[in-house]
């Protein structure tokens, strides 16, 4: 009986290990990184209206969704992949940008 708690312990926290050491590595080349947080980190420079071109190719009026998603993109640093969707992706900064008449403000 012991042995069989023993097992589930370990087992539980290999589970919680791993889940916590799958974190999503971001690739950034070196030309890229340009102004230095205050901690010394190098920050990286996002291509905001090559991506918003990207996400906004497919809308149906691309001048608005550039000009949205370029202030989106400016004051959180991040554009979702894909032309919808996967906003989440983001974090609360994107999603939770809002226009004056309190809807969502980044495409």
């Amino acid at each position: 009986m012991m042995a069989l708690r023993l097992l589930f312990f370990t087992v539980v926290l290999l589970c919680i290990l791993a889940k916590d050491s799958f974190h999503e590595v971001v690739v950034v080349d070196a030309h890229l990184l340009d102004a230095r947080y205050g901690n010394g980190k190098p920050a990286p420079v996002l291509d905001c209206p090559g991506r918003c071109g990207e996400r906004c190719s497919k809308h149906s009026r691309p001048n608005v969704c550039m000009r949205a998603c370029g202030t989106c993109c400016y004051r959180c640093k991040c554009v979702p992949p894909g032309t919808s969707g996967n906003r989440h992706v983001c974090g609360a900064c994107y999603t939770t940008m809002t226009t004056h008449g309190n809807r969502s403000k980044c495409p």
